[in-house]
């Protein structure tokens, strides 16, 4: 009864992954998940006869709590270092356990389940170090820009080597030691190897911690025999792995290339070399030129995220629409700071789905587009990734919102984006630049659009 109901939870794991496909099952599926993880701890505590529920019920009350104190005080802003919070917990779980099985068995496995120890001990104690690494440069606690040394990629090489030294220790020996110096190796490990990457690939870090977090709850799994643990960090790990990969070919870079290149600079490059002139507008120039297209395509980036624009820009195209425009939005796979951002962002100000537009459908309606409204997007909408051989981001898929016959910017200044890099975007002859916070614009044009 006990493996029927963990594959009833495992059922409820895979629906609820598969919901969360599209914006307008995602909730659904969050409730199927969770309903799925909260049946397989009943079950777990009621099959190894842990059932003091007084203690249960406490630890469901303060988690519960501190999770609803969270859903409602976090803004979309900060939800990417949640994430990465998130991902540590995962890991250092996991790690908890296989110490706990170490600790239990006095070092003694045999080898198979010693492997599964080493590895659930390498990987989750990594995942927890790099992902409060990751977290700290997203929150501003650490610097975003790549922070590497002389010599730390062999330093980092070393103590791989030195996991693997300890942990073949371990399985030959039944030395707990050696599984507590696999586990204090690796968690060094994984703030050395997180450091020195860069905040414009923290969207990819966060996402291959994710993974990394899975695979060391089904190692775990392993090691205590759960079948409900073993499925749904499987799931986690390739699911994750599948998004890591997909958020690299968005960008044109390789897993190899994010880890190890310290691209990105988080905005802490020249202001612009270029010499030559912007065309500045105002909230009325702006508003002319939306009022008479026939349609609009936004642009979010995480410009639109600081200033917590998305309701100001979902009023904006309530306005337009009354006018007869057409509004679309168009959403970059890496716009923001994790996979999804933009979406949450615009689902949150209640934007109707189906004007959601990924990059495969944005571009070719964009030469036919009226006005291109950008709000505080920069990278990824860089012409010089498709112009520019010798561009660091040469190559990255971008909007091509220059095809449009108007683009309108938002943004506080001409300052690069987290690639470092100047756009040549601002200064051709259809764009128009309006410098000031994202949210101030749009609700400054929708006042300005009640006079056109």
């Amino acid at each position: 009864m006990t493996e029927l109901l963990y594959l009833g939870s495992a059922v409820l794991f895979i629906l609820g992954l598969k919901q969360l496909g599209s914006p307008r099952t995602a909730r659904r599926g969050n409730t199927l998940a969770a309903a799925g993880m909260l049946a397989a701890i009943v079950i777990t505590l009621i099959d190894q006869d842990i059932t003091n529920w007084g203690t249960v019920i406490a630890g469901l009350v303060v988690g519960g709590a501190v999770g609803a104190v969270l859903a409602i005080r976090v803004q979309m802003t900060d939800m990417p270092q949640l994430v990465a919070a998130f991902n540590g917990f995962g890991g250092i779980a996991s790690t908890l356990v296989a110490l706990v099985a170490v600790d239990q068995a006095a070092g003694v496995f045999d080898v198979e389940t010693g492997i599964t120890v080493v590895l659930s001990l390498a990987i989750g104690t990594v995942t927890f170090s790099g992902s409060f690494v990751a977290f700290g440069k997203l929150q501003g606690i650490l610097p975003g820009r790549p922070l590497g040394f002389a010599g730390g990629q062999i330093l980092n090489a070393l103590l791989a080597i030195a996991i693997v030294g300890c942990g073949i220790w371990a399985v030959a020996a039944d030395s707990t030691l050696a599984y507590w110096l696999v586990a204090a190796a690796a968690l060094i490990l994984g703030v050395l190897a997180v450091t020195p990457i860069g905040g414009a690939d923290m969207p990819v870090v966060i996402s291959l911690l994710n993974s990394l977090s899975g695979v060391a709850a089904a190692m775990a799994g392993f090691v205590v025999g759960n079948q409900a643990l073993i499925i749904g960090g499987a799931l986690v790990g390739a699911a994750g792995f599948i998004l890591t990969m997909l958020m690299g070919e968005a960008m044109n870079r390789s897993l190899a290339n994010v880890l190890f290149s310290g691209f990105g600079t988080e905005g802490t490059g020249p202001i612009t070399t270029s010499d030559k002139p912007v065309k500045s507008a105002t909230p009325d120039d702006v508003a002319i030129a939306l009022a008479y297209a026939d349609s609009v395509m936004v642009v979010p980036g995480y410009g639109m995220a600081v200033a917590q624009a998305q309701h100001a820009v979902r009023d904006l195209a309530t306005v337009l629409e009354e006018r007869g425009v057409e509004v679309n939005y168009a959403i970059h796979p890496v716009a923001g700071r994790m996979p999804g951002h933009m979406n949450v962002l615009l689902a949150e100000a209640d934007v109707p789905y189906d004007q959601l537009l990924d990059l495969e459908q944005s571009n070719p309606k964009l030469p036919q587009t009226d006005a291109v409204l950008i709000i505080g997007a920069n990278d990824v909408v860089n012409p010089s990734a498709r112009d520019d051989a010798g561009s660091p981001i040469y190559g990255m898929p971008i909007l091509e919102v220059d095809h449009a016959r108007t683009c309108i910017v938002i943004k506080r200044s001409l300052s690069p984006g987290f690639a470092g890099i100047d756009n040549p975007l601002f200064y051709l002859d259809n764009t128009m630049m309006l410098f000031a916070d994202g949210r101030d614009a749009v609700e400054s044009v929708v006042t300005a659009l009640a006079d056109v």
